[in-house]
């Protein structure tokens, strides 16, 4: 196995994890992203996000790591922010999504970033103890929030 950064050429494997992983979390209605937006995305100018691939000896993908850069003003750091992390399921049990998230802390100590973070739906046991035995600690004290949609548009209106 080895991991590698995206290209562009791997637009429609990104495609098909994202619509995959949205399928397993139960949401594939609100997997809508264009393959322009990705491609912008990913491969435009000034890509904000990065994508490594996990592929197999024989050259299959069989899983990816979608990820920014996050700021902590606590730390006076950068982090990574893990934003998709998925391994198809013929692929799971073989140690991909451990290379997957070690390649992501080696990005966080080489570059003197403090944290490593993601969210992970509550229902997902199987992904919680997989995080837990990598000594990855839940933040169980904090509530994610979010605007979309029309709240989004009268916040952004003032109204």
């Amino acid at each position: 196995m080895r991991i590698r950064r995206a290209v562009e050429s791997d637009l429609a494997t990104l495609e098909r994890f994202i619509r995959d992983l949205a399928h397993y979390e139960r949401a594939l209605e609100s997997a809508r992203a264009t393959p322009d937006q990705l491609r912008q995305s990913f491969f435009g100018e000034s890509p904000l996000v990065h994508c490594e691939i996990a592929e197999t000896d024989e050259g299959e993908a069989a899983g990816f790591a979608v990820w920014f850069v996050n700021y902590s003003t606590w730390t006076g750091t950068h982090g990574v922010y893990l934003e998709d992390l998925f391994v198809r399921d013929e692929y799971r049990g073989r140690g991909i999504g451990t290379a997957l998230l070690r390649h992501l802390a080696q990005v966080c100590v080489t570059r003197g970033y403090a944290r490593l973070q993601w969210s992970v739906l509550d229902w997902n046991t199987p992904s919680i103890d997989f995080y837990r035995s990598l000594g990855a600690e839940a933040q169980d004290e904090w509530t994610v929030f979010r605007l979309s949609g029309s709240a989004l548009e009268l916040v952004a209106a003032g109204d």
